[in-house]
């Protein structure tokens, strides 16, 4: 075993979970080879920078809906119910380790079905391995126009593309007579899609943009920058952030006294953590979001049951997609089994029920939810833009910091 490859002690960490997942219906077991379990494999992040994402956006629901499944009888598979047994390893957020561990579990493990990876750099690695092996990939944390445009049949993104975000949010900005902005972005793969995405928004506007600053990963001071942008006193702050960075670059705006009339900054603003650690500051702040409790019944319920196994509040973006992926994935092994070819045709042909509502895709493209925007407001993360997906209306003049 390489020091890249998954330990024993990560299989044991994975593997308790698993324990627990399907101790909920035992029974299941003992009806012979026909209910043999479901075996899922996937790599996640629980150590490393990318564990703050995927620990709230992903492994949490592939835990509670294998609970739910296994507690309702199990999977169906065309319309033989079989316990999940769910294999997950740490990926320690290293590509490489990523890489290797779905290798194994695709390869030699052979297992039965595959959940995806935390976030656009390792999807971008995983979806061409996956595809070599011929297992569906629904992808909810991938943003990356670079993937779609690899036209991999077996590969499937659930999120909003960087055009559509980005365009929705400039949409925005222009309907509410934004003149100026500022921008700072990550400086790796979705940093810079969505800051080319942006730019290629803003073209078609009269806005001018004031600043355009990139950092690198691991930013750990950005109120030079933050000063520079103060001074130059813009209508809108645009932040291409990941989770650590938006509450950097949000609590040094704070401190420094940038406060334009929209403050904007992703990934991880539609977490629980980023209204745990910014309390009232949040109020007026917008992101990347897609869905709130007050989007759908079905919304509401999984909210509910989230918060009741896990004692914290799934994301309004990403942990939407990643449930309605699921709930993707179940329906049509329901229709088509576990004949990965099948399955794929099934996913790639069809429309299914969601959380979130409806969803098709077109190629790899998930062509159902237009670009989207989401503001705090008071303990909700609520859609604002565009005016037929809202949930609430935007509040265009963010108050001062406190």
């Amino acid at each position: 075993m390489t020091a890249h490859q998954p330990s024993k002690r990560q299989w044991i960490k994975g593997a308790a979970a698993t324990v627990g997942t399907l101790a909920v219906a035992p029974q299941l077991w003992a009806q012979g080879s026909s209910a043999a379990p479901v075996r899922i494999g996937y790599a996640i992040a629980r150590t490393g920078p990318w564990a703050a994402g995927a620990q709230v956006s992903q492994e949490p629901n592939y835990l509670l809906w294998a609970e739910q499944v296994n507690a309702a009888g199990g999977l169906s598979v065309k319309g033989t119910k079989r316990p999940i047994e769910l294999i997950g390893y740490d990926d320690r957020s290293e590509t490489e380790t990523c890489v290797r561990t779905y290798e194994k579990l695709m390869g030699s493990d052979k297992v039965d079905l595959i959940l995806p990876p935390w976030g656009s750099g390792a999807n971008f690695a995983i979806a061409p391995l996956a595809n070599r092996f011929g297992y569906p990939l629904l992808a909810p944390t991938a943003l990356s126009r670079k993937l779609i445009d690899m036209n991999l049949p077996y590969f499937f993104s659930l999120l909003q593309q960087p055009d559509k975000m980005m365009g929705a949010l400039v949409d925005m900005l222009v309907a509410n007579n934004v003149k100026t902005i500022a921008i700072v972005y990550m400086d790796d793969l979705f940093g810079l899609e969505n800051f080319a995405a942006l730019n290629n928004a803003l073209k078609k506007t009269s806005i001018q943009v004031v600043e355009r600053k990139s950092y690198p990963l691991g930013v750990k001071d950005l109120a030079p920058v933050l000063r520079g942008i103060k001074d130059l006193n813009p209508d809108a702050f645009i932040g291409i952030t990941y989770p650590p960075d938006t509450i950097l670059a949000s609590r040094q705006a704070r401190e420094v006294g940038l406060n334009p009339k929209f403050f904007y900054a992703s990934v991880g603003t539609a977490f629980q953590l980023y209204k745990n650690v910014m309390a009232a500051n949040t109020e007026g702040v917008i992101g990347m979001g897609s869905w709130s409790v007050k989007t759908s019944p079905e919304a509401k319920a999984y909210f509910d049951a989230h918060v009741k196994k896990f004692n914290k509040e799934p994301d309004r973006w990403a942990s939407g997609h990643a449930w309605a992926g699921l709930q993707i994935l179940q329906q049509a092994v329901e229709k088509a089994g576990l004949d990965r070819k099948a399955l794929r045709e099934h996913i790639a042909k069809n429309e299914f029920q969601t959380i979130l509502g409806g969803i098709r895709f077109t190629g790899s493209e998930n062509a159902s939810i237009p670009g989207t925007v989401s503001q705090w407001q008071g303990s909700d993360f609520e859609v604002v833009w565009p005016k037929d997906r809202a949930t609430a209306q935007l509040n265009t003049n963010k108050p001062a910091w406190k």
